[in-house]
């Protein structure tokens, strides 16, 4: 399952520091705007710490962490839904995404340029807000009146139940809200938004990169964010990219541990964005544990069995006739499947069950 989230916002904001410390991809990172000009991509392991327990518990010849695409995104800046910096070229690379990582620079900094002149968090997400939102209305307005025709004049009752759609969304983005802001009245809405493929319905996480002295506590720009995200339905991560980086560069786990005690954090920023990423991306795992492999397997939340199981291979879907089915504290508990089965915490699971994040699953199929 190829996902995909994309780190956007102005130039000269930590963008390409952050992809380089999160990534296996390494962008150039300069000071001075538009350094990155085509997206980099980069694929990075998804840190869990069931699968590191699994594994010591197994001792098996592999293991396979889940993973999530991140991309890397040239700066934005005022007037990019008319072509200014990079325009269309930039816009065409967020719809391909996701989600989207929001970068906002929080932090002071005489030395690195700032493509506006000045630090005002809340400024820039807006500049990035608006362009979107633009662009998101040229979208609808199109849309709009191709449905409106198909259903006044072919009568189309799809085209009706869309024209309703688009122009929730219209108004909104006229009120200058983004269309995530829009709840769709059921599934069948629900799909249909995301055929439209709009760039601010897609979910967001505002990461506001401090100072080195803020990552643990934020400061103020991190707390004007906060009030202006309040009512959107949105993550916010605190991180420094500049420590992140520092941190990337340490060899050894016992370093890497002790910096960030020094720095007042628990874990990383990095794993913290990793992780968030996958669960704004609407996934959770699920796992196969043997002898020979423990791997995390990726899935949306709320897929079924069978949908699991074509994770896997096409035809563990086809044929699928039942799932085993053992939580995760029931077989860390007793230690092994064999042990989980006598003691009756195997569960069989037909089409309809609802894979749970942390499952440990074998699936029966017959092709």
């Amino acid at each position: 399952m190829s996902l995909k989230c994309g780190i956007v916002g102005l130039p000269n904001v930590g963008k390409s520091t952050l992809f380089n410390c999160v990534s296996s991809g390494k962008a150039q990172s300069a000071n001075f705007p538009f350094c990155t000009i085509e997206p980099n991509l980069g694929s990075t392991n998804v840190p869990d710490k069931r699968l590191e327990v699994l594994a010591d518990m197994c001792k098996p010849k592999s293991v396979v962490p889940a993973t999530v695409d991140i991309v890397d995104i040239a700066g934005l800046v005022k007037g990019a839904s008319k072509g200014e910096g990079l325009g269309n070229q930039f816009l065409a690379n967020i719809r391909e995404t996701d989600a989207i990582l929001h970068v906002l620079r929080c932090f002071d900094d005489g030395n690195v340029v700032h493509v506006d002149g000045s630090v005002d968090p809340v400024r820039d997400k807006e500049v990035v807000d608006m362009e979107l939102q633009i662009k998101d209305l040229e979208t609808v307005e199109s849309r709009l009146a191709k449905s409106m025709k198909q259903a006044t004049t072919g009568g189309d009752k799809t085209a009706r139940k869309l024209v309703d759609l688009l122009q929730r969304y219209k108004e909104a983005l006229e009120q200058g809200k983004s269309c995530r802001t829009v709840e769709p009245a059921n599934e069948e809405e629900a799909a249909m938004a995301k055929d439209l493929y709009l760039l601010t319905n897609k979910p967001v996480m505002y990461v506001c990169n401090v100072d080195d002295a803020s990552a643990a506590s934020g400061n103020e720009y991190v707390e004007a964010v906060r009030e202006a995200v309040k009512d959107e339905d949105a993550e916010i991560l605190v991180i420094s990219a500049k420590t992140e980086s520092e941190i990337a560069e340490m060899d050894s786990y016992e370093d890497r541990q002790m910096f960030l005690v020094e720095m007042g954090l628990q874990e990383s920023g990095v794993v913290r964005l990793i992780q968030g990423a996958y669960h704004l991306l609407g996934l959770q795992t699920f796992f196969t544990a043997g002898a020979d492999e423990c791997r995390a397997w990726t899935i949306h939340k709320g897929d079924k069995a069978p949908k699991a199981a074509g994770v896997i291979h096409t035809d563990f879907e086809k044929g699928f006739i039942r799932a085993e089915v053992i939580k995760y504290e029931d077989y860390v508990a007793l230690g092994s499947e064999s042990a989980a089965r006598a003691a009756g915490k195997l569960a069989t699971e037909g089409k309809e069950y609802v894979v749970q994040d942390g499952d440990i699953m074998h699936f029966l199929f017959n092709v």
